[in-house]
């Protein structure tokens, strides 16, 4: 059984160890690693609450993404796109040594079933990489828009939001206490709309 579950302060260390490890994969396959990067999305587990959120698997943390809810970001997506209800995920990072378990599939998966379960349309996500893009493309997202840039090229995807029945079988979620100027949806346990700080752009096939 996996566990999803927001992040707390007390799992810095255990996010930016994750982020090390993940870099050091794709450093070693000649890739670009987001050493960088681990400070800062360390530093954010327990500042926004019900945003960031871990994937466990037998008490460990094997996966951590950001879920953004009611607003998106504004590149590639056009002003219509933006009003629709949709949850939009970013900064996904995944241990190599549970591949197996395709963790960033299952965590993209219980966004899908998060979606509809509060009656939103899509998940969305965005990412530079062509290899990034058939990962995701082969997991039911497909790319909206290829927007040229700059700075850089960025392609949009999304999948449609729907219920998966079968994820109550493997995985575990935890919910957050809703923040206290968040309305309570009437499917319950819904993520806090909280504006986070610019994402971090993160290399790599995560999965």
């Amino acid at each position: 059984m996996f566990l999803m579950r927001p992040a707390r302060a007390e799992d810095q260390d255990t996010v930016r160890e994750l982020v090390e490890v993940r870099s050091q994969w794709l450093e070693r396959r000649g890739l670009p690693g987001w050493r960088d990067s681990a400070r800062q999305l360390a530093a954010r587990c327990g500042t926004h609450q019900g945003t960031v959120w871990l994937l466990e698997r037998a008490g460990q943390v094997i996966g951590h993404t950001t879920v953004r809810r009611d607003f998106g970001p504004p590149w590639g997506w056009t002003p219509e796109e933006l009003a629709e209800p949709a949850l939009y995920l970013s900064d996904t990072v995944t241990h190599p040594a549970h591949r197996d378990a395709e963790p960033g599939s299952l965590m993209s998966l219980w966004a899908v079933d998060r979606a509809a379960r509060e009656g939103r349309a899509w998940v969305r996500r965005d990412c530079t990489s062509t290899a990034v893009v058939a990962h995701w493309a082969a997991r039911g997202f497909a790319v909206v828009h290829d927007v040229p840039g700059p700075p850089r090229r960025v392609f949009t995807l999304a999948r449609r939001a729907e219920r998966q029945a079968w994820l109550r079988d493997v995985l575990r979620v935890e919910t957050p206490a809703p923040a206290a100027d968040s309305p309570t949806p009437a499917h319950g346990g819904a993520l806090a709309v909280v504006r986070p700080p610019a994402r971090v752009r993160c290399p790599g096939t995560e999965r």
